[in-house]
């Protein structure tokens, strides 16, 4: 498929079913895009479907057997939406760090590719909210999805949940407690984690 140049070309791809509950058009939507006006659509949609189906199959879609209706914040950026972002303090890291991350039209230095998406599990928020305990969700990841490398943020819990050809395993927090919370070769890494999230799950 090549890069839409036309308002049907671009709703053609926003239609490309990339898993039994997320569309291509779930991934393309940007603030930044819509606010200033920075195009949001992908170089090459081929690849960009690739490893969003990849994304979707993988991660997005059990976790949201497992809890419900999943909102994604913030998924596929273009280049130009990504430098824009970094640019001017917008919550965007560089590009070249953000190639088969969010910009998952290109694969990175090594040549894999992937795909990152910022997501709120719903059902999550509202004991996110009572008790502050992001670490709940990322240890039923970590124990129950395939790799991945989590990062969280403080608002509606949301976080980065990343796709790759080769995954990492690191879950990172920019809320309290901020910093990493495992990684392979840390003490936590191994086993289960079912007393961090148990709480979590009898409210459901």
């Amino acid at each position: 498929m090549r890069k839409p140049q036309s308002v049907n070309s671009l709703e053609k791809l926003g239609r490309v079913r990339l898993s039994k509950s997320f569309f291509m058009r779930d991934m393309l939507y940007s603030e930044i895009s819509n606010f200033y006006g920075v195009p949001n659509i992908p170089d090459n949609p081929d690849l960009a479907i690739k490893a969003a189906t990849r994304l979707c199959e993988e991660l997005l879609e059990p976790l949201q057997e497992r809890f419900g209706r999943i909102s994604i914040r913030s998924a596929y950026r273009s280049p130009e939406v990504n430098k824009f972002g970094n640019d001017n303090k917008l919550g965007c890291a560089k590009n070249e760090a953000n190639y088969a991350r969010h910009i998952f039209d290109r694969l990175d230095a090594n040549g894999k590719m992937g795909a990152t998406a910022t997501i709120v599990v719903n059902s999550f928020v509202d004991y996110y909210e009572q008790t502050g305990d992001w670490q709940a969700m990322a240890w039923w990841i970590h124990d129950n999805l395939p790799p991945t490398d989590l990062d969280f943020y403080p608002k509606l819990a949301a976080f980065n949940i990343s796709w790759h050809e080769k995954p990492g395993r690191e879950v990172y927090s920019q809320t309290k407690p901020k910093g990493i919370l495992t990684k392979p070769g840390m003490d936590n890494f191994e086993g289960r984690h079912e007393s961090a999230y148990e709480k979590f799950l009898a409210t459901l």
